[in-house]
């Protein structure tokens, strides 16, 4: 990453989290399109954004690192492995690339470029699915990236597919991502009111797992010492 300019990292990051939100809102308008069955349209919705996700980590990995989301940008940063000074870039352009991302989705369905979403998605349920959800994807990139580089995108991709099924909220587990589904009233929308508790939820689950895994993902030194006292 550190190869690649700061305007190349944020074209990637933008194009990357905007490809990702129409691979979402798409697949979720297709998939309604073609079925009456709410568990096989998610199941669509499932396939096609856990395979986006390990293309595009994949094949922009190396640009900027491919977080396309802030909380996951948060954490870089505050571990130091993102310059702070471009933390507010990175979430810029990861905002604009989503809700570029829900136009671009609109207009190969023949809808409203932006339309308010009516769908409710919210409650202490709800909230508890996404800090859990956020958190696991945290965690996985964190496991990942010190024990498995190169298996990250696979990881986050089966991570995200799964996490759609066990999560009560389909396990969104990104703020811009979220923002940028509060902008279609299709199958993957969520209300603008709803968006706080989401964004509270994603941020504080992400922060909990870099906590919890900065420390457990260090070798211990105890029973080393242990050992040697013994000796």
């Amino acid at each position: 990453m550190a190869s690649y300019d700061l305007p190349r990292r944020l074209v990637a990051e933008a194009f990357g989290t905007a490809t990702l939100v129409a691979t979402v809102v798409g697949s979720g308008i297709m998939a309604t399109s073609l079925t009456a069955d709410t568990g096989l349209a998610l199941l669509g919705n499932t396939l096609a954004t856990g395979a986006m996700l390990v293309v595009l980590i994949t094949v922009l990995g190396p640009v900027s690192g491919a977080h396309f989301n802030p909380a996951v940008s948060l954490v870089f940063a505050m571990s130091r492995s993102l310059p702070k000074r471009d933390f507010g870039g990175y979430v810029l352009a990861q905002t604009v690339g989503g809700v570029a991302g829900t136009i671009a989705a609109h207009l190969m369905f023949a809808l409203p470029l932006l339309e308010v979403s009516t769908k409710v998605r919210t409650g202490g349920a709800q909230w508890f699915s996404e800090g859990l959800a956020t958190f696991g994807l945290v965690a996985v990139i964190l496991a990942g990236i010190r024990f498995e580089q190169k298996a990250v995108p696979w990881l986050v991709g089966l991570y995200i597919t799964a996490a759609y099924w066990f999560t009560a909220s389909t396990s969104f587990a990104n703020p811009a991502v979220a923002l940028a589904r509060s902008l279609t009233d299709t199958f993957s929308g969520i209300r603008p009111i709803d968006l706080f508790g989401f964004w509270l939820a994603e941020i504080s689950g992400a922060v909990a797992a870099l906590l919890l895994f900065t420390w457990l993902l260090q070798p211990g030194t105890s029973s080393t010492l242990s050992s040697e006292a013994k000796l």
